[in-house]
């Protein structure tokens, strides 16, 4: 549901959803339109004279839910993959229900509310000609999935990241992507033991990887090395040391930075386990690394409870 902020001026502005993956949300929200018995008994007689009550305020919450983005300025237009509406009578009112569906950036609790929203005002209009005292209340969310929240995992792994590059370990430039990683597990609750530079030698990188194992970290990050230039062995020094491969991480990876730029398809990621020990490789760019705390963060926290023998839950 992020659909605003302050920017640097203090001025309102969309939140920027475009580097997040999009994913299957889903949002419920209920409310209630309370009137009169008789008002009641004329509904379910079918005999309002304007037609169907709750045929037309179905039709027009439906509407609502895919209109959401031209009624509130700043939600995001979203791609709608279901919607229904419910109604049950009761003896003094009609509670509304609305379940939305999409596999978007963003959440769809607007869309839900605003669904119900609408439905009760379409029974208000409908039926205000022979009730005065109506009233709509009770409009709340009442569950939503999707998103990170939804992956939320109270584990946080021992973590270490380790940066490959010529030139950065010579001091000849500056580490962007090493720090971006550090910050972004570091704020997802992560404890970022070390962030460790070393040139791009097969040597160095198995020494520091074997290290960091025998140490008990748990998830190891690399950033650069997996190019196509003749330096480039993270790949190629790593791999071999897997107990077992994650296809899963590496495909999620690739697909998302495909998305974004066609020359990720040059980049060879690798993600697998070494004993205890989850390790991912990444790109050296810093838009391979803030690519990968979207997909990466809280999804991959699961692992190690997975790893433990604790399960998917």
């Amino acid at each position: 549901m992020e659909f605003s902020h302050l920017d640097e001026r203090g001025n309102i502005a969309m939140v920027d959803v475009s580097r997040k993956p999009g994913t299957m949300r889903t949002a419920s929200a209920s409310g209630s339109i309370s009137m009169q018995h008789e008002t009641l008994r004329l509904l379910r007689e079918d005999s309002i004279p304007k037609g169907n009550v709750l045929t037309a305020a179905k039709i027009a919450g439906i509407q609502a839910a895919k209109q959401t983005a031209h009624l509130i300025p700043l939600c995001h237009q979203l791609n709608l993959s279901w919607v229904e509406i419910s109604f049950t009578m009761h003896d003094d009112r009609i509670a509304i229900t609305a379940a939305v569906k999409t596999r978007e950036a963003t959440g769809v609790e607007m869309e839900a509310l605003t669904a119900v929203s609408v439905a009760a005002l379409t029974i208000y209009d409908m039926c205000k000609a022979v009730d005065t005292t109506m009233e709509i209340g009770s409009i709340r969310l009442d569950a939503k999935t999707g998103g990170k929240k939804q992956h939320a995992a109270e584990y946080r792994p021992r973590t270490s990241i380790l940066v490959l590059s010529d030139s950065i370990a010579a001091g000849k430039g500056l580490d962007r992507s090493g720090m971006l990683l550090r910050e972004g597990f570091e704020a997802a609750g992560c404890p970022v033991e070390e962030l460790r530079i070393v040139p791009d030698s097969r040597e160095e990188i198995e020494a520091v990887i074997d290290e960091w194992v025998a140490g008990g970290v748990e998830l190891i990050v690399t950033s650069g090395g997996t190019g196509l230039g003749p330096r480039d062995v993270t790949v190629e020094a790593l791999q071999p040391k897997f107990t077992r491969k994650l296809p899963g991480i590496e495909q999620a990876l690739f697909n998302w930075g495909q998305g974004k730029t066609k020359t990720a398809m040059l980049s060879r990621l690798a993600a697998g386990t070494i004993g205890d020990s989850l390790l991912v490789c990444l790109p050296g760019s810093p838009g391979a690394a803030a690519d990968a705390l979207e997909v990466l963060v809280p999804a991959v926290f699961h692992a190690f409870s997975m790893l433990k023998g604790e399960g998917h839950a």
